[in-house]
């Protein structure tokens, strides 16, 4: 068979082997292009070349950095138009895989956790491990945050809860300052006219306390009065500001306390202490950058790396009474009281559980402040505080004037012998020091009260029998048992104070004895044992 084809493909000839001819006849279409072929041909084109534009963008951005050249950009954009998966889609998922295989797995004993992810990075260089262990360490370092960022709240709750004061407490004030105003007897000479010699007597065994917490105070001179063999030799001066004033002197009015002698006064009734004689603690209490680190937020000042109990007492230091001058009263000890020779300072947050009288025995061989140190105490809480734990020895003027490894001692219960302090220069040290630190932003030490007088008494401070002064009562409740039944003070430093709702519960029948549950404003303003 032959088929001819004529030149205007219009004929097709096809003849067989038989000799027939078939002569078949085919009309088409001359060879060009129409107008519209090529506008749909275009418009396909304006549609496909943006898609293409954009795919090709993509992933030259997403491979910049590893791919410069149009072969390799090529192999990273031919997997997506053939609809294959990418490598590094692969890659998530395994990491996605290997992830979630360690969520579900225990962490294992003995694994090592970093404190940072710079710091994993650094331990990955140096000891290079399989991914597995990677993906461990990962899920230990989150779960080490969390825990981390929990005790932070957990504590900054506690902080703001120690610095509040009880509902029932605030009542106590205020009824007592209405009973001082409408009772008479409320408003009694204390002491007596009789007792007043006493006050100026050195024979006498001289308590000082400077606190606006009546029922603190309350507790103080209870335990004192009870646990003494001579109560009748005990004289008790208790200083408090304005406000307080009128509440403090109507408690201790309306109660009797054996036959100790009592004296309730206000700052505002020493003619010494005026702004003039305090200049730096006035300027404490105005100024922009003290009020702002006391009142402002607290959660700033706190870092998640600090141990437990280092947290605790930088927010304790934080506690805004720490610019008050109540709380600097005691550096005026020998103004306040110019005819005593010797006094025992107490804190409001201590109990006292044994007769001090003998603390009057002790001779401080020429020193002014007799002390607890709290440098070689047993007591987790209180162990290893030296300067170095209180005042900022990266700071210059700090580690040029001072020796970080000296041993630090304890606010709380101190015996003064007011006599050699006049003869120092104390008070003065004092103020240079607390101007110091403000001139310097605070950043010389920000741990309260405690930094200027270790400073100011430097030299100054002879070291007692540590069964005197147990510390640490108001920051964990793991106290050594027999420490805390044989010590003469122990002190509720820390947050957990025992008239709040957050003190351990079993250390606070140690104060709660000392309260009479049964007295007519206690009651009235529901203030309860537990």
């Amino acid at each position: 068979m032959q088929v001819h084809i004529s030149p205007s493909m219009r004929r097709i000839t096809i003849s067989t082997t038989n000799g027939f001819l078939d002569f078949t006849k085919v009309k088409g279409a001359a060879r060009h292009l129409s107008y519209r072929r090529i506008f749909s041909t275009i418009l396909i084109l304006a549609c496909l070349f943006p898609f293409l534009f954009i795919l090709t963008a993509v992933v030259t951005l997403e491979g910049v950095n590893i791919c410069s050249s149009l072969d390799c950009l090529g192999r990273r954009l031919g997997p997506r138009l053939l609809g294959n998966r990418d490598a590094s889609l692969r890659t998530t998922e395994e990491i996605y895989q290997l992830l979630m295989q360690a969520n579900n797995e225990a962490l294992p004993e003995g694994l090592t956790v970093p404190e940072s992810f710079s710091g994993l990075i650094a331990d990955m260089r140096a000891n290079p491990y399989e991914a597995k262990t990677f993906a461990l360490k990962m899920k230990a370092m989150q779960m080490e945050h969390k825990a981390r960022a929990a005790k932070l709240q957990e504590y900054l709750y506690r902080h703001f809860a120690s610095s509040g004061v009880p509902k029932g407490m605030h009542c106590l004030s205020l009824r007592l300052a209405y009973e001082y105003s409408s009772n008479v007897q409320a408003r009694r000479q204390l002491p007596s006219p009789e007792l007043v010699p006493r006050l100026t007597d050195n024979l006498y065994n001289h308590f000082v306390v400077a606190t606006d917490n009546v029922l603190a105070a309350s507790v103080v001179v209870s335990s004192t009065v009870r646990n003494s063999v001579k109560p009748e030799k005990i004289v008790f001066h208790i200083i408090t500001d304005r406000k307080t004033y009128a509440a403090m002197h109507a408690w201790f009015a309306l109660h009797s306390f054996r036959s100790a002698t009592i004296e309730v006064k206000g700052v505002h009734q020493f003619d010494w202490l005026t702004k003039d004689n305090v200049p730096v603690l006035e300027a404490m209490e105005t100024h922009l950058e003290i009020r702002r680190y006391y009142h402002g937020d607290h959660a700033i000042g706190a870092n998640l790396n600090d141990s437990p109990n280092i947290l605790a007492a930088k927010l304790q230091a934080r506690s805004p009474k720490y610019i008050s001058i109540m709380n600097h009263l005691r550096i005026y000890l020998p103004e306040l009281f110019p005819n005593l020779q010797k006094v025992v300072f107490l804190d409001d947050d201590v109990v006292v559980q044994r007769d001090l009288s003998p603390l009057w025995d002790i001779d401080l061989q020429g020193k002014v402040n007799g002390a607890v140190e709290t440098c070689r105490s047993s007591n987790p809480w209180v162990r290893s505080k030296s300067f170095r734990s209180y005042l900022n020895f990266s700071h210059p003027l700090v580690a040029s004037n001072f020796n970080a490894n000296q041993c630090a001692w304890a606010y709380g219960m101190n015996v003064f012998d007011l006599q050699a302090w006049r003869r120092t220069n104390i008070k003065d040290i004092y103020h240079y020091w607390l101007k110091e630190n403000l001139n310097s932003k605070l950043t010389l030490w920000r741990l309260g009260t405690l930094p200027p007088a270790l400073i100011a008494f430097n030299g100054h401070v002879h070291p007692i029998d540590p069964s005197w002064h147990m510390l640490g009562l108001g920051y964990q409740s793991k106290s050594n048992q027999d420490s805390l039944q044989t010590a003469a003070v122990i002190h509720y430093n820390g947050q957990a104070k025992p008239w709040l709702d957050i003190a351990f519960p079993k250390l606070k029948p140690f104060w709660t004895k000392y309260v009479d549950y049964s007295d007519e404003f206690i009651t009235n303003c529901n203030i309860m044992e537990s």
